[in-house]
């Protein structure tokens, strides 16, 4: 993107406004470059944060205001994201779309659905984990000694508790009833919450508890899962999960295409107890124009969240920000700041 595309995506995003009933709340809008489909993010400390694109297999390290990446870790290799085509092997795409922290380490789920035109693809079964180093001024991240696991839609495809989910596994991953995990976020006990935008059961989204992840990546055994619980986010699925002291914010939206969802606002913040027979609350329209909030972090430092937006099919030159042949100086995401729900 040239100088003067830049700057306007910046001035408009530096005077944007959200008004919630009688309070008007105030956001500050940057834009980062490398990437467009900023798809999971955890922080990482000291302003900095890691963030995941969906198109491609690099995490990579921002710090807050500054728009170029500090570091990447290029995983093609790690989760054997690769493709033949003939001949010549090419980098995959696992498709990750959800992370949360325990402690020092941090779990990566990619979508385990289907490609859009129904296909199923194997590469995006991932689960895995990362551990943050933090011996240099820019902290970093790499892969744990483990292994990524690859057979979860297997396991639950198996579950007698989620036939649901095998039917969902057979449809394409935005049409109704079809599967694609995008939320993931961690319990006290060190256990993950799955955060499902697709399917839905009676209009309620879905959470899947999984009970033992790090012996999942560390020794490679089978997740022991809980029983599924059912949120009411007035008919919208899970694009991110966030535990906040002993709460969880989530950012609701369709599942499908935002342009045919029938919630309004489409996108919304939800606060939730963690706890299966409470219901979450609306705590905000998450509605920014183009702004699709893909991913969210808690930064302790600053006492606020930090969301992310999704900007792949954001128009440069009349193509789609994610297009395979744009260069990176070229790609951009759009982040804000705002305050945690009292």
């Amino acid at each position: 993107m040239g100088a003067g595309a830049m700057d306007g995506w910046i001035r408009r995003g530096v005077a944007i406004s959200l008004v919630l009933g009688a309070t008007t709340l105030a956001h500050a809008q940057e834009t980062y470059q490398s990437m467009c489909d900023a798809s999971a993010a955890v922080s990482l400390g000291g302003g900095h944060f890691v963030v995941a694109d969906d198109e491609s297999d690099v995490l990579k390290v921002y710090r807050r205001g500054a728009s170029q990446p500090l570091n990447e870790l290029r995983l093609t290799r790690y989760l054997n994201s690769i493709e033949r085509k003939t001949t010549v092997a090419i980098a995959g795409e696992s498709d990750i779309e959800g992370a949360a922290a325990v402690g020092d380490r941090i779990y990566w789920i990619s979508s385990h659905g289907r490609k859009r035109d129904g296909s199923m693809d194997p590469q995006r079964w991932r689960f895995f984990a990362t551990d943050i180093d933090r011996r240099a001024p820019t902290p970093s991240v790499m892969p744990v000694a483990g292994k990524p696991y690859k057979s979860l839609l297997i396991d639950i495809a198996t579950d007698p508790r989620l036939a649901f989910l095998k039917v969902a596994a057979e449809l394409r991953p935005e049409v109704l009833g079809g599967l694609s995990i995008e939320g993931l976020a961690a319990t006290p006990e060190g256990g993950m919450l799955i955060g499902f935008r697709n399917p839905q059961v009676d209009r309620k989204a879905v959470v899947l508890p999984m009970l033992n992840p790090a012996d999942m990546v560390d020794r490679g055994a089978k997740p022991k899962f809980d029983e599924p619980i059912f949120l009411d986010l007035g008919g919208r699925g899970i694009r991110s999960m966030e535990r906040v002291g002993n709460e969880y914010l989530i950012v609701a939206g369709p599942y499908g295409d935002a342009a045919s969802s029938k919630a309004i606002p489409a996108f919304a913040m939800f606060r939730w107890s963690g706890k299966p027979q409470q219901a979450p609350e609306l705590v905000r329209s998450l509605d920014f124009g183009s702004v699709r909030t893909e991913a969210l972090f808690y930064d302790a430092d600053a006492n606020d969240l930090y969301l992310l937006s999704d900007d792949g099919n954001e128009q440069i030159n009349g193509k789609d920000c994610k297009d395979k042949k744009r260069p990176a100086e070229e790609k951009f995401f759009r982040g804000r700041a705002m305050g945690v729900p009292k």
